[in-house]
């Protein structure tokens, strides 16, 4: 290979970093509406009135929208496939509101002045209710999130509003309860995570407009462009035709913009007043009123041998939708099916879980998505059993870690078809000194370091269901144009693609234009989530690159006077095998094809979706100094070693593992989500939502052991957010390792480290 497994910079690196990216309110004309939100102070509250004569009368407002002016139309602001398993449970504006921040109404003005003054006035009447914010006392609690007689559910994912149930289920194989009772141990443990935020630096925005037509357009912060356009047609009661989704550059997404938030508002105004307008989130409301992870509880029960053989996992995870069951059943799915098939010795699993309703904000999609969670349990777990048994817990995994060619019951039965998650492990131990530093060192009289690690799997795209288009053309001069519909937030998803194929058509990457996504013009993808757009999209840009490479043989032989298996390519010329004198150049070709006799424009377009979602797989290794006197505990040094395949980009691929790690650690030890009694959120800025910046993270030591995915683009598998998984659990045996101190709830403060853990 040429192009592929080389550290290719990014197609917009010099962009970027000579600050001349356009993003979203870049695109904005001066000149168009500025919208904001009022929203709502109180966490469960029926709006009796809304007196907005005063504030429709501010000198450059242009219209004030409350519930009474809107679309009564129940939907989902989840951006996932059709149809869609989250529950249809909201209006854009509603009588009754659910958190703090909830929206109340839409004023729309010249500039933020008029607008903000106008906001200042309008008065509301409230009928404050009684809310339920502990998530663990939501289900059958007298307070009901949800009385709407038209919430519904696309099909049964084991949802009851009534009881404030998103959804419930229980899967499994095997007699859990007859393996446990065989085990010489048993561990019952339950462990706690919060409700996370993305905290991207572009906050969420959207400008629409009407174009010559009449038709609502969208440029607009997302990672779903095509799934937004869907959404936005039914809140609006609007037919797909008349609505266009343009994603420019994105400032990151994280999965936040995998969920609508800030697009429904401005097209609301616009539609309204027939004149552009734009929304841009505060950071505050980025934090308060969007999306966030979801909040869970944890129960692992786990039994093994002696000899740390795993027989039988039981899981129960209890996680909080907040207000709206966005991603609701489909993100804690990935508690259990994305950690217990990592031990694959076990004779029996049982994975349950219970969504619930709670007047907070709504969670949503993260990195990680619900494996992130359940690899902070079942490895923390799986630390404390091989603790008790008193075996090394680089060890015990190893001996139950999953085979090549083995089918995992608990990931949905698809095979492992591709591994090397114990080269994984064994590079792990030795980059971080395993052998001579487990478990601690004294460093001082009163600091020490402690070891402790993790492993983890996540997918590659949703099997059997999210497909992915790409269309590429060869252009009058010889170049290619590369249509995609998958999301560059960031990634660098563009580059991977554009060298993907580069290689399949041998032609160099600067042949290969990437266009944006632009729904009116770009083939469908579902979006950039989920792991996919390496290993699904990318699938689709290799075919649809074979079949233009086939085209080009194929026409230079027609030109050549010789049949098409007579021919050959090699990304500079068609020429003919029996006699290699005889050819014709690619630009001559193309320049043939648009002019006269025989004009043909070459373009190919391909779809894929797979039958399998191949897991990427990851161990982790973090050391962790812990200050007897303080607690502090501070990172200070972090090891992952990861197979996603074939590695596309070896400097995109280091970067994602770096990112994810690093948002890792501030999950372990940094960020805490507070309510107060009133369900108001408390830190909603960076001033007081403390992620870590470059002095609080360690050298992050990235390393690849590739495998080769059959199924793959080149080998490839993804890579985007098993990242992410592996330092909590890694960070807690870590800390265990230095003091003593378990604690089983995130995030581990210097306070927990002191008083000796804590009981949640």
């Amino acid at each position: 290979m040429k192009l592929v497994n080389e550290a290719i910079p990014k197609l917009d690196s010099g962009a970027l970093t000579g600050g001349k990216g356009v993003y979203t309110d870049d695109i904005a004309p001066a000149d168009c509406l500025v919208v904001k939100v009022l929203r709502s102070p109180h966490a469960h509250a029926r709006i009796r009135e809304i007196k907005k004569t005063a504030a429709s009368k501010v000198p450059g407002v242009v219209v004030v929208l409350t519930w009474e002016d809107v679309p009564k139309i129940r939907y989902t602001l989840a951006g996932q496939s059709y149809p869609e398993p989250s529950p249809y449970d909201r209006y854009i504006l509603e009588q009754t509101v659910r958190y703090v921040g909830d929206p109340v109404a839409i004023v729309a003005g010249v500039d933020e002045a008029c607008v903000d003054k106008a906001m200042r006035i309008l008065k509301v009447d409230y009928e404050v209710l009684e809310p339920v914010l502990d998530f663990e006392h939501a289900l059958d609690n007298p307070v009901q999130v949800h009385q709407e007689e038209d919430y519904f559910n696309n099909f049964d994912i084991g949802g009851d509003p009534a009881r404030n149930l998103v959804a419930s289920g229980c899967e499994g194989e095997g007699d859990v309860e007859a393996e446990l009772e065989k085990c010489d141990v048993v561990l019952d443990r339950t462990y706690y995570t919060k409700a996370n935020a993305q905290a991207m630096m572009e906050t969420f925005r959207t400008y629409t407009y009407l174009d010559y037509n009449g038709r609502l357009t969208m440029v607009t912060s997302t990672q779903v462009p095509f799934h937004c356009r869907r959404t936005i047609a039914r809140a609006l009661d609007l037919p797909k035709t008349a609505v266009r989704v343009i994603k420019p550059r994105i400032g990151g997404g994280f999965g936040a913009k995998q969920t609508l938030v800030s697009e429904l508002f401005p097209a609301l105004v616009t539609l309204r007043t027939g004149r552009p307008a734009k929304i841009v989130y505060t950071r505050a409301e980025s934090f308060q009123a969007s999306n966030s992870r979801h909040q869970m509880r944890v129960r692992v029960r786990v039994g093994a041998m002696k000899d740390g053989t795993v027989r039988a996992i039981d899981m129960h995870a209890l996680s909080n939708a907040g207000a709206y069951g966005e991603h609701a059943s489909t993100t804690v799915g990935l508690v259990g099916h994305k950690s217990i098939p990592l031990y694959a010795k076990a004779k029996a699993f049982r994975f349950s879980w219970d969504v619930v309703y709670t007047n907070t904000m709504a969670a949503g999609a993260f990195r990680g998505y619900g494996a992130t969670q359940g690899c902070f349990a079942l490895e923390s777990a799986i630390n404390e059993l091989a603790m008790e048994l008193g075996l090394n817990p680089a060890q015990l995994r190893l001996q139950n870690i999953p085979q090549p060619g083995e089918t995992m019951p608990a990931y949905y039965n698809e095979p492992l078809s591709s591994s090397k998650l114990e080269e994984c492990i064994r590079t792990g131990m030795k980059l971080i000194g395993w052998e001579e530093k487990y478990p601690r060192v004294q460093v001082s009289d009163h600091k020490v370091r402690g070891l402790g690690m993790s492993i983890t799997m996540q997918g590659s795209g949703i099997s059997a269901l999210d497909t992915a288009t790409a269309t590429i053309k060869l252009n009058d001069d010889g170049y290619y144009t590369l249509m995609i519909g998958a999301t560059d937030m960031g990634t660098g998803c563009d580059t991977i693609l554009a060298q993907m194929a580069a290689e399949t058509l041998d032609c160099p990457l600067e042949r290969i234009t990437v266009d944006g996504v632009d729904t009116d013009h770009s083939p469908f993808d579902t979006g950039s989530y989920a792991s996919s757009t390496t290993y699904v999209t990318g699938n689709a840009v290799v075919k649809a690159c074979t079949q233009l490479r086939e085209a080009i043989t194929a026409q230079g032989a027609i030109r050549l006077g010789i049949p098409a298996e007579q021919a050959e390519f090699d990304g500079e010329q068609v020429f003919d095998c029996a006699e290699p004198s005889r050819s014709t150049t690619l630009s001559q070709l193309a320049q043939a094809l648009v002019v006269g006799e025989g004009t043909q424009w070459l373009t190919a377009t391909a779809s894929h979706c797979s039958p399998t979602s191949p897991p990427p797989l990851m161990a982790g290794f973090a050391e962790v100094e812990v200050d007897l006197e303080t607690g502090e505990a501070k990172v200070t040094d972090y090891v992952g070693v990861v197979d996603c395949g074939t590695v596309v980009n070896k400097n995109l691929a280091r970067v994602q593992a770096e990112g994810g790690i690093a948002q890792g650690i501030g999950m372990a030890l940094y960020e805490d989500i507070q309510y107060d009694s009133r369900g108001q959120m408390l830190n909603h800025s960076f001033m007081q939502y403390k992620i870590p910046c470059r002095t609080d993270l360690p050298q992050i030591r990235v390393d690849f052991e590739e495998s080769h995915e059959p199924s793959g683009p080149f080998g490839a598998k993804s890579i985007g957010e098993v990242v992410i998984n592996t330092p909590a659990p890694a960070v807690a045996q870590a800390i265990y390792n230095a003091t003593g101190v378990r604690v089983r709830s995130l995030p581990i403060t210097p306070e927990q480290i002191l008083l000796g853990g804590e009981k949640h």
